[in-house]
Protein backbone atom coordinates (compact mmCIF):
# COMPACT_ATOMS: atom_id res chain seq x y z
CA UNK A 1 0.00 0.00 0.00
CA UNK A 2 1.03 3.40 -0.76
CA UNK A 3 1.88 5.82 1.77
CA UNK A 4 -0.65 8.39 0.96
CA UNK A 5 -3.22 5.78 0.75
CA UNK A 6 -1.96 4.26 4.09
CA UNK A 7 -2.57 7.84 5.44
CA UNK A 8 -6.28 8.53 3.67
CA UNK A 9 -6.96 4.86 5.62
CA UNK A 10 -5.77 6.38 8.82
CA UNK A 11 -7.30 9.43 8.33
CA UNK A 12 -10.97 7.71 7.40
CA UNK A 13 -10.34 5.26 10.48
CA UNK A 14 -8.62 6.77 13.59
CA UNK A 15 -8.43 10.34 13.34
CA UNK A 16 -10.35 14.30 12.46
CA UNK A 17 -9.25 16.40 10.12
CA UNK A 18 -8.70 20.19 11.23
CA UNK A 19 -8.20 22.84 8.56
CA UNK A 20 -8.69 25.97 9.86
CA UNK A 21 -8.60 29.56 7.61
CA UNK A 22 -5.75 28.34 4.86
CA UNK A 23 -4.50 25.26 7.29
CA UNK A 24 -4.60 21.88 4.78
CA UNK A 25 -4.09 18.58 5.78
CA UNK A 26 -3.00 16.69 2.49
CA UNK A 27 -1.73 12.78 2.22
CA UNK A 28 1.24 12.61 -0.18
CA UNK A 29 4.16 10.09 -0.81
CA UNK A 30 6.42 11.70 1.19
CA UNK A 31 4.15 11.75 4.72
CA UNK A 32 0.99 13.29 5.74
CA UNK A 33 1.73 16.72 5.28
CA UNK A 34 0.21 19.81 7.55
CA UNK A 35 0.65 22.76 5.78
CA UNK A 36 0.53 26.95 6.05
CA UNK A 37 1.13 29.11 3.22
CA UNK A 38 2.50 32.42 4.06
CA UNK A 39 0.09 34.57 6.00
CA UNK A 40 -0.56 37.78 7.76
CA UNK A 41 -1.38 38.07 11.36
CA UNK A 42 -4.95 39.01 10.82
CA UNK A 43 -6.44 35.34 11.35
CA UNK A 44 -5.92 31.92 12.74
CA UNK A 45 -4.59 29.14 10.35
CA UNK A 46 -4.27 25.72 11.67
CA UNK A 47 -3.66 21.94 10.19
CA UNK A 48 -4.85 19.32 12.52
CA UNK A 49 -5.30 15.55 13.11
CA UNK A 50 -6.75 14.33 15.91
CA UNK A 51 -8.58 11.13 17.28
CA UNK A 52 -10.34 12.58 20.63
CA UNK A 53 -13.66 13.90 18.85
CA UNK A 54 -16.33 11.34 18.02
CA UNK A 55 -19.68 11.41 16.92
CA UNK A 56 -22.66 11.28 19.69
CA UNK A 57 -26.36 11.66 18.27
CA UNK A 58 -25.16 13.35 15.65
CA UNK A 59 -22.78 15.89 17.63
CA UNK A 60 -18.76 15.47 18.26
CA UNK A 61 -17.94 14.81 21.51
CA UNK A 62 -14.95 14.59 23.59
CA UNK A 63 -13.35 11.30 23.86
CA UNK A 64 -10.29 10.42 25.81
CA UNK A 65 -8.83 6.89 24.49
CA UNK A 66 -4.96 6.89 25.68
CA UNK A 67 -4.52 5.96 28.58
CA UNK A 68 -0.76 4.69 30.37
CA UNK A 69 1.16 2.24 29.57
CA UNK A 70 1.85 2.84 26.09
CA UNK A 71 4.43 4.02 23.57
CA UNK A 72 3.90 6.76 20.89
CA UNK A 73 6.29 6.69 17.73
CA UNK A 74 6.41 9.70 15.43
CA UNK A 75 9.07 9.97 12.75
CA UNK A 76 8.43 14.18 11.51
CA UNK A 77 10.15 16.81 9.79
CA UNK A 78 8.89 20.37 8.98
CA UNK A 79 9.85 22.93 5.62
CA UNK A 80 10.12 26.22 5.41
CA UNK A 81 9.73 27.32 1.88
CA UNK A 82 13.17 28.94 0.84
CA UNK A 83 13.95 29.42 4.27
CA UNK A 84 15.60 27.41 7.44
CA UNK A 85 13.33 25.66 10.05
CA UNK A 86 13.93 28.74 12.12
CA UNK A 87 11.60 30.58 10.27
CA UNK A 88 8.76 28.02 11.36
CA UNK A 89 6.33 30.52 12.90
CA UNK A 90 3.60 29.72 15.58
CA UNK A 91 3.30 25.99 17.14
CA UNK A 92 3.44 22.55 15.98
CA UNK A 93 3.85 19.29 17.42
CA UNK A 94 2.24 15.50 18.01
CA UNK A 95 1.72 13.80 21.47
CA UNK A 96 -1.47 13.54 23.99
CA UNK A 97 -3.22 16.11 25.24
CA UNK A 98 -7.12 17.16 26.70
CA UNK A 99 -8.23 19.24 24.19
CA UNK A 100 -8.35 22.05 27.72
CA UNK A 101 -8.81 24.57 24.53
CA UNK A 102 -8.56 26.07 21.06
CA UNK A 103 -8.92 29.41 18.97
CA UNK A 104 -11.55 27.91 16.91
CA UNK A 105 -13.44 26.21 19.71
CA UNK A 106 -16.50 27.74 21.73
CA UNK A 107 -16.33 26.47 25.02
CA UNK A 108 -15.21 27.23 28.38
CA UNK A 109 -11.08 26.12 28.79
CA UNK A 110 -10.75 23.66 31.51
CA UNK A 111 -7.29 22.63 32.97
CA UNK A 112 -4.62 21.05 30.98
CA UNK A 113 -3.24 17.41 31.12
CA UNK A 114 -0.38 17.08 28.05
CA UNK A 115 2.31 15.11 27.41
CA UNK A 116 3.96 15.76 23.93
CA UNK A 117 6.85 17.41 21.49
CA UNK A 118 6.23 20.97 21.26
CA UNK A 119 7.34 23.49 19.53
CA UNK A 120 6.96 27.30 19.81
CA UNK A 121 8.45 30.37 17.78
CA UNK A 122 8.86 33.60 19.71
CA UNK A 123 6.71 35.42 20.84
CA UNK A 124 5.61 31.97 22.42
CA UNK A 125 6.55 31.94 26.23
CA UNK A 126 5.44 29.39 28.05
CA UNK A 127 7.82 28.86 30.68
CA UNK A 128 6.72 26.17 32.63
CA UNK A 129 9.68 24.32 33.80
CA UNK A 130 12.46 26.14 35.60
CA UNK A 131 15.63 26.51 33.79
CA UNK A 132 13.94 25.95 30.42
CA UNK A 133 13.23 28.45 27.69
CA UNK A 134 9.53 29.38 27.11
CA UNK A 135 9.92 28.95 23.51
CA UNK A 136 11.90 26.51 21.51
CA UNK A 137 11.94 22.48 20.71
CA UNK A 138 10.51 20.39 23.96
CA UNK A 139 9.68 17.48 25.06
CA UNK A 140 6.95 18.06 28.28
CA UNK A 141 4.62 16.86 30.56
CA UNK A 142 2.00 18.87 32.37
CA UNK A 143 -1.17 17.49 34.40
CA UNK A 144 -2.63 20.42 36.38
CA UNK A 145 -5.82 17.97 36.56
CA UNK A 146 -4.41 16.11 39.70
CA UNK A 147 -5.79 17.29 43.01
CA UNK A 148 -3.11 17.97 44.42
CA UNK A 149 -2.83 20.76 41.77
CA UNK A 150 -6.58 22.07 42.63
CA UNK A 151 -5.40 22.61 46.13
CA UNK A 152 -2.93 25.16 44.62
CA UNK A 153 -5.68 27.72 43.28
CA UNK A 154 -6.89 29.32 46.50
CA UNK A 155 -2.92 30.58 46.39
CA UNK A 156 -2.44 31.36 43.08
CA UNK A 157 -2.76 35.02 43.19
CA UNK A 158 0.04 35.37 45.99
CA UNK A 159 2.38 33.44 44.74
CA UNK A 160 2.56 34.80 41.59
CA UNK A 161 2.81 38.51 43.42
CA UNK A 162 5.55 36.92 45.47
CA UNK A 163 7.39 35.22 42.53
CA UNK A 164 8.53 38.16 40.86
CA UNK A 165 10.55 38.71 43.28
CA UNK A 166 13.90 37.15 41.76
CA UNK A 167 14.91 35.33 45.24
CA UNK A 168 11.70 33.85 45.60
CA UNK A 169 10.72 32.42 42.36
CA UNK A 170 12.98 29.08 42.17
CA UNK A 171 11.94 28.76 46.02
CA UNK A 172 8.23 29.02 45.22
CA UNK A 173 7.78 27.22 41.78
CA UNK A 174 9.92 24.18 41.72
CA UNK A 175 7.56 22.38 44.24
CA UNK A 176 4.56 24.10 42.30
CA UNK A 177 6.29 22.69 39.19
CA UNK A 178 6.02 19.22 40.89
CA UNK A 179 2.67 19.50 41.77
CA UNK A 180 1.39 20.41 38.25
CA UNK A 181 3.83 17.50 37.22
CA UNK A 182 5.64 19.60 34.64
CA UNK A 183 8.60 18.48 33.03
CA UNK A 184 10.46 19.87 29.85
CA UNK A 185 13.87 19.53 28.18
CA UNK A 186 15.00 21.70 25.55
CA UNK A 187 15.75 20.01 21.81
CA UNK A 188 17.90 21.46 19.30
CA UNK A 189 15.31 22.54 16.85
CA UNK A 190 18.01 21.88 13.98
CA UNK A 191 16.48 19.10 14.58
CA UNK A 192 12.78 19.65 13.14
CA UNK A 193 15.07 20.06 9.60
CA UNK A 194 15.26 16.67 8.86
CA UNK A 195 13.12 13.48 9.52
CA UNK A 196 14.25 11.99 13.04
CA UNK A 197 12.10 9.03 14.65
CA UNK A 198 10.16 10.63 17.85
CA UNK A 199 9.38 8.44 21.05
CA UNK A 200 6.75 8.68 24.24
CA UNK A 201 7.07 6.20 26.56
CA UNK A 202 3.75 6.90 28.73
CA UNK A 203 4.24 5.12 31.82
CA UNK A 204 1.49 5.29 35.54
CA UNK A 205 4.14 6.99 37.36
CA UNK A 206 7.12 8.35 34.42
CA UNK A 207 7.62 9.68 31.22
CA UNK A 208 10.29 8.87 28.94
CA UNK A 209 11.21 10.40 25.82
CA UNK A 210 13.74 9.26 23.19
CA UNK A 211 14.63 10.31 19.36
CA UNK A 212 15.97 8.37 16.81
CA UNK A 213 15.85 5.54 20.44
CA UNK A 214 18.36 7.03 21.95
CA UNK A 215 16.90 8.13 25.41
CA UNK A 216 16.99 12.30 25.90
CA UNK A 217 14.82 12.94 28.27
CA UNK A 218 13.05 11.34 31.34
CA UNK A 219 10.77 12.51 34.19
CA UNK A 220 8.79 11.20 37.03
CA UNK A 221 5.87 13.34 36.15
CA UNK A 222 3.12 11.59 33.72
CA UNK A 223 -0.39 12.41 33.28
CA UNK A 224 -3.02 10.40 35.58
CA UNK A 225 -5.81 10.92 33.28
CA UNK A 226 -7.05 9.66 29.78
CA UNK A 227 -6.15 12.03 26.59
CA UNK A 228 -6.32 12.28 22.83
CA UNK A 229 -3.28 12.30 20.11
CA UNK A 230 -3.10 15.55 18.03
CA UNK A 231 -0.36 16.45 15.64
CA UNK A 232 -0.80 20.13 14.16
CA UNK A 233 1.09 22.91 12.80
CA UNK A 234 -0.56 26.67 13.45
CA UNK A 235 -0.02 30.55 13.79
CA UNK A 236 -0.94 30.52 17.35
CA UNK A 237 0.97 32.04 20.37
CA UNK A 238 0.71 31.51 23.94
CA UNK A 239 2.45 33.34 27.15
CA UNK A 240 2.25 31.71 30.46
CA UNK A 241 4.65 32.63 32.99
CA UNK A 242 4.54 32.08 36.92
CA UNK A 243 5.63 35.54 37.47
CA UNK A 244 1.70 36.29 36.05
CA UNK A 245 2.63 37.14 32.40
CA UNK A 246 -0.53 36.03 30.23
CA UNK A 247 -1.18 36.86 26.46
CA UNK A 248 -2.76 34.75 23.76
CA UNK A 249 -2.52 35.95 19.47
CA UNK A 250 -2.06 34.62 16.42
CA UNK A 251 1.09 35.54 14.00
CA UNK A 252 1.89 36.23 10.62
CA UNK A 253 3.60 33.47 8.59
CA UNK A 254 6.51 34.96 6.64
CA UNK A 255 6.98 31.85 4.23
CA UNK A 256 4.84 28.58 3.49
CA UNK A 257 5.77 25.66 5.80
CA UNK A 258 5.09 22.46 6.51
CA UNK A 259 4.97 19.60 9.54
CA UNK A 260 5.28 15.82 7.68
CA UNK A 261 4.72 12.67 9.77
CA UNK A 262 6.26 9.89 7.55
CA UNK A 263 4.60 7.63 10.06
CA UNK A 264 2.29 7.49 13.38
CA UNK A 265 2.24 4.28 15.52
CA UNK A 266 0.55 4.12 19.08
CA UNK A 267 0.71 1.01 20.97
CA UNK A 268 0.32 -0.97 24.18
CA UNK A 269 3.39 -1.46 26.44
Amino acid sequence: MRREDRFRESIDRNWSVSEVGEGSVTPSSVGLRLAIPAADGAGYHNAQISDYYRQSGGKPRLNFQWRPPLRMTVTARAEVGGGTVDRLRGTAGFGFWNHPFSPDSRRLPRLPRAIWFFFGSPPNNMQLAYGVPGSGWKAATIDATHPRALLLAPLALPAVLLMRLPGLYRRLWQPIQRTLRIGEYALNVNLLAEAHTYQVEWRAGSTRFAVDGAPVFETPFAPQGAAGFVAWLDNQYAVVTPQGQFGFGVMPVERPQTLILEHVIIESM
